[in-house]
């Protein structure tokens, strides 16, 4: 049975107590358990991690950054109540894909050159939902490739030494469709089937057998995404 190697890097700043406690502020009314919720938890929470986005996605280079930044920040808290967790995201990935979304409109702005800043308390209802409808295909869209981007990391580390011959040529194979996935077509689940088929050289039964193994670890990688340990 092939095993999940644990080598992953975790967002220290944004734990799980953080995703409990932006729950826990959507479902009060109480103004003063908010405020309390936010100043102890969020706020550093959210600092950190637009602080991290900037650097990482190089909005540095535009003007008045630090600015920004702030600026960001305090966006970010007048949103929070219209995060919907019962539409299954995590906080972590929808907070950061809405951050990383505003800093883009900020550089196209700047492409355009136009510098006049968005006052988003009046903002127009197209830009709300441009950056914070959940069913926003560009955030979906995001969501979705984090999640598949984080699974194929921890796939990698999966450790097949003592995998069987057959299992070890159905996980490169799989490694091998991630890595070539926007070189192929794939229509539907025979056609997945055709292709490890067509690379490990063994029958449909042999390819089922092994992948029915690689679906716990998948469930257990799912799990841990969702409860955010991943």
């Amino acid at each position: 049975m092939p095993r999940r190697s644990r080598s992953k890097k975790s967002n220290h700043y944004f734990t799980k107590d953080h995703e409990n406690a932006i729950i826990e502020y959507c479902s009060t009314n109480c103004n003063r358990k908010k405020t309390e919720i936010y100043v102890t938890m969020l706020q550093p929470a959210f600092s950190e991690m637009v602080d991290k986005i900037v650097f990482t996605y190089k909005f540095t280079t535009l003007p008045n950054i630090d600015v920004l930044r702030e600026e960001c920040k305090v966006w970010l808290m007048t949103i929070l109540d219209k995060f919907q967790p019962e539409k299954g995201h995590k906080a972590f990935s929808y907070f950061s894909v809405i951050t990383k979304n505003w800093f883009i409109h900020k550089v196209k702005k700047q492409k355009r050159k136009n510098q006049r800043e968005v006052d988003y308390d009046a903002a127009p209802k197209k830009y709300e939902q441009e950056y914070l409808a959940t069913e926003d295909t560009w955030v979906s869209e995001q969501l979705q490739r984090e999640f598949w981007n984080s699974f194929y990391e921890d796939m990698k580390n999966w450790e097949f030494n003592d995998m069987r011959d057959n299992d070890e040529r159905v996980y490169k194979a799989i490694i091998v469709l991630f890595e070539s996935k926007d070189d192929i077509e794939i229509f539907n689940k025979k056609a997945i089937y055709l292709y490890l088929r067509e690379i490990t050289g063994l029958n449909t039964k042999q390819v089922v057998n092994s992948l029915n193994k690689f679906r716990e670890l998948y469930k257990d990688f799912k799990t841990d995404w969702e409860n955010g340990k991943i």
